[in-house]
């Protein structure tokens, strides 16, 4: 018998809905070393957090790949919070695509990229709205979405408060 879905606490779900970034720890796939992702992110409201990012290769994606056991931290308000998650890498354009877009539209939503972005970003919606090929204009666009990792976060247990801040990003000092 499968354990229950985890509950989510009211703090967490502001945080998460609220928050523009979060860290996860993932291990080296050739080394085993644990590592620590700094990135934005989009949440679905539920059990699952998409993570995605700068278009081309990364060890990032390919570690999850290797090892999906993760770890969530919050860190952008009080309290802190590690959660347990199982990561899967998104492949299929039909799948990635409303969840890259998605990434893009929140980054777009602080402000990066402008009106330029915005224009895109409408004409991206529209063209998926009426369902048409991704020719002419488009054809570039989607060649840099299909280019950017996708990765989908299930929260596969109880989130526990963690009383000093999150680990910082593999590289980073702490100041």
């Amino acid at each position: 018998m499968p354990a229950p879905p985890p509950n989510l606490p009211d703090a967490l779900r502001r945080t998460l809905r609220e928050s523009f970034v979060v860290r996860v720890s993932h291990r080296g796939r050739r080394t085993g070393i644990p590592r620590v992702l700094e990135t934005t992110y989009v949440w679905d409201g539920a059990l699952r957090v998409y993570l995605s990012g700068y278009p081309g290769r990364r060890d990032w994606v390919a570690n999850m790949a290797a090892d999906p056991n993760v770890t969530l931290y919050t860190v952008e308000a009080q309290p802190h919070y590690d959660v347990p998650a199982k990561a899967r890498v998104i492949r299929g354009r039909d799948e990635r695509m409303p969840h890259v877009l998605a990434f893009v539209e929140r980054w777009a939503s602080r402000g990066a990229g402008g009106w330029p972005l915005r224009l895109v970003l409408r004409a991206i919606r529209l063209n998926r709205a009426l369902r048409l090929p991704w020719w002419g204009p488009f054809y570039p666009v989607r060649r840099l979405l299909d280019a950017m990792p996708c990765v989908e976060l299930e929260i596969v247990g109880e989130p526990v408060v963690r009383r000093e801040p999150p680990p910082l990003p593999t590289g980073a000092r702490r100041t």
